[in-house]
């Protein structure tokens, strides 16, 4: 877990007012769940026998002796705001939010144990269209960060429950003839989540994973034409994929649409979102059936690709450093602050307190990064008038009145 510090704000505040921004522009309304749920909703909703349940969970017992967990994901989290507040009876929903997970797996690169997510949820629409919005706003929003180049698609189907089931038995018979090459991990997934060695990274297994009956070729007549018609959408709009036919996602509860954005930026192939349809996942929790979908991008990873690209994010500073030297000037400076933040609410003023000489104070002002320095002055508040000084630019300082000063701002 680290902090995150002030001179490091600027890209993650960048990529979060960008992706507020984005919310606004499809429609989307913002929901903020509990960081603490009780750990049944995740092991009801991600499976007990992922490695997020069995390895990688924060959960405790609190006073009460019930059992707590610190959130892993959103996804469950949101389903279980919406059950408990009504939102999904006949309605459609589509939602955000961001904010702290917790898991407690190996650190590595763009990768910790509070870390942190931007994600979006949507109820109760049936068709490959609401698929095919999510995947165009993703694809949008690597625009606005700069990093469109450097992200790549990949897609498949997981079909239905039924079909699944079906395939689950090809797949196990098929690996269960190859029980001798497979790693620790594969094997014990092959009698409890035997889609997940399809994801396995263990490279000896490559060349079993690739041979294995594949998912897509087991799909009934109504899923293949649902990923056909998502596929087609995406040709239209000329958004790039990979078929990838080993993309499963780690969670249980996901079927038809899997969707994941990889790079090759930070060093070994990383995902830096993810999701899918989740279509029974609000029934599994208690509600009725409802159709879903979702994505989840992890903040950090984010961050260190547009600190790695040419995308430029000026640090932020203030449009005004207010120099208050000398004898009883502070509270005449006050009074300028407080009505030039009063009568243009976008600027970014800067107040020197705590003294100082005049010439500490123009270090001050110029090492801020501010445009303009407000210079106030014993004469200056003998005249009740305030100096503006461009900080950047060989332009004539001027001497104006309040009301001049407030003018010329605007």
């Amino acid at each position: 877990m680290n902090d995150l510090l002030p001179q490091n704000a600027t890209t993650w505040q960048f990529i979060e007012s960008s992706f507020q921004h984005l919310m606004k522009q499809y429609g989307y309304g913002e929901i903020r769940m509990p960081i603490v749920e009780k750990t049944e909703l995740f092991k009801r909703s991600i499976g007990e026998v992922t490695d997020i349940v069995e390895k990688e969970m924060y959960t405790f017992e609190d006073r009460n002796g019930d059992s707590l967990t610190l959130r892993p994901e959103g996804t469950a989290c949101c389903v279980r705001a919406c059950l408990q507040h009504g939102l999904l009876h006949n309605q459609q929903q589509r939602l955000w939010y961001m904010g702290p997970m917790f898991r407690h797996e190996r650190p590595q690169k763009g990768r910790y144990r509070q870390f942190h997510q931007m994600g979006v949820e949507t109820f109760g629409m049936a068709g490959p269209d609401i698929d095919v919005e999510l995947i165009t706003m993703i694809a949008r929003f690597w625009k606005v960060l700069g990093i469109e180049d450097d992200v790549r698609l990949e897609i498949n189907s997981l079909g239905t429950s039924t079909e699944r089931t079906a395939y689950k038995k090809l797949l196990v018979e098929y690996l269960t003839q190859h029980k001798d090459k497979l790693d620790d991990d594969s094997l014990r997934r092959l009698n409890t989540n035997p889609l997940r060695v399809l994801d396995s990274k263990n490279p000896d297994l490559k060349d079993i994973i690739s041979k294995a009956p594949k998912l897509l070729d087991h799909l009934d007549a109504a899923s293949a034409d649902y990923f056909r018609q998502l596929c087609a959408s995406l040709d239209k709009l000329k958004i790039n994929y990979v078929v990838n036919t080993s993309l499963v996602r780690g969670l249980d509860y996901y079927s038809q649409t899997v969707f994941e954005w990889v790079t090759d930026s930070l060093g070994a192939q990383g995902t830096v979102c993810a999701g899918g349809r989740y279509d029974g996942l609000v029934e599994q929790l208690g509600g009725k059936a409802t159709t879903a979908i979702g994505f989840a991008m992890g903040v950090e990873r984010l961050v260190s690709m547009v600190e790695q690209s040419a995308t430029d994010i000026k640090p932020a500073a203030p449009d005004l450093y207010i120099i208050a030297a000398g004898e009883n000037v502070q509270q005449f400076a006050f009074s300028v602050v407080e009505t030039v933040r009063d009568e243009i609410p976008a600027l970014s003023v800067l107040l020197n307190c705590d003294g100082g000489s005049f010439k500490s104070q123009m270090k001050k002002a110029d090492k801020s990064g501010a445009a303009n320095a407000l210079i106030i002055g014993e004469d200056e508040v003998a005249e009740k008038k305030i100096c503006i000084k461009n900080l950047r630019n060989k332009e004539p300082q001027q001497k104006l009145t309040l009301t001049e000063l407030v003018q010329f701002l605007k």
